[in-house]
């Protein structure tokens, strides 16, 4: 298999048979030996039927279908398992991605790359959508040094290692930084202008406001997985260590007050900040020491999410 397609969908019943076709058209200048694997992720309306449909008429198109909806990672995930292509490529099921530009990013990835990040340029989106597109990406570029200038875009082109990897990395809203995931793996990672497209058919699926939120708590969780993933110690510790050191030192003035200066200190507030800093000082410490065992077992590593058929 030389290209596998993936595409996660949620209620977009409108839009998968002419991606499907469209994609089929452009693959079909490329090679003979493609795969467009279709993620179902819960639709509530006839989306899955359509695919249904379509795998019935075309082999080389393949389906998995969620219980329920398990979000945009899972689907990601459970497509990078599933493909077996040594190119994966990654799409939105809107229509707004445009697969006449899959050759240009497959002869980027050829330069020497393991991953191609869509840019969206000009981006046809409502501005409320774009403004808190640009702050997420502002905040992205700042803390993981990836400068890729649309970290969120699913129009992605990477070799089969790299899915496979990020298979077992991303969940929750992770899929917003592969590109980040990928650079701190060791990928070399870059971008290409990509043609976008405004919506015809279905919903946007969040608010923008909605996805800034999301996205900036899960960019704590991706600064913290890249900075201190193997070694939580390190960053807890930094704390306890300093809640220890301040608790110390307020000890000592305290002692200097009762022993040196005879007066009474069992009112004083700061005798409560003291054994406060050396109880937090310490939790801070254990704490670092229970993330280190927990990344150091070798517990078993669910899927976080549920297939109820393949196609």
């Amino acid at each position: 298999m030389d290209i596998s397609i993936v595409i996660p969908a949620y209620n977009e019943e409108l839009n998968v048979e002419p991606l499907s076709n469209k994609l089929k058209n452009v693959l079909n200048t490329i090679t003979s030996k493609y795969e467009i694997i279709w993620v179902d992720d819960g639709s509530k309306d006839s989306t899955f039927a359509n695919l249904e449909k379509l795998n019935k008429k075309d082999k080389k198109i393949k389906v998995i279908k969620f219980k329920r909806n398990f979000g945009k990672a899972s689907a990601l995930a459970a497509g990078f398992e599933q493909a077996k292509g040594n190119l994966v490529i990654t799409m939105d099921a809107d229509m707004q991605d445009d697969p006449e530009e899959i050759p240009a990013m497959i002869n980027k990835l050829n330069l020497g790359y393991d991953l191609v990040v869509g840019w969206k340029y000009p981006r046809k989106d409502p501005f409320s959508k774009i403004f808190f597109s640009r702050i997420f990406n502002f905040l992205v570029r700042k803390l993981t040094n990836v400068t890729v200038h649309d970290s969120d875009c699913n129009f992605r082109v990477m070799k089969n290692e790299v899915a496979k990897d990020l298979s077992k990395t991303i969940y929750g809203g992770l899929f917003r930084y592969i590109p980040s995931l990928a650079n701190w793996k060791g990928y070399k990672v870059t971008e290409m202008k990509v043609i976008h497209h405004p919506r015809k058919f279905g919903e946007a699926k969040f608010s923008g406001s909605g996805r800034l939120i999301r996205g900036f708590l899960d960019l704590i969780t991706i600064k913290f997985l890249i900075s201190f993933e193997k070694s939580p110690a390190y960053f807890f510790g930094k704390f306890g260590l300093g809640l220890l050191g301040l608790g110390f030192l307020s000890g000592l003035y305290l002692l200097f007050v009762k022993y040196w200066l005879k007066q009474i200190i069992g009112n004083r507030p700061l005798l409560l900040l003291t054994v406060l800093l050396l109880v937090l000082g310490v939790q801070f410490i254990f704490f670092g020491l229970l993330g280190e065992m927990i990344t150091h077992s070798n517990q078993k590593k669910e899927t976080g999410y549920k297939i109820s058929k393949v196609l």
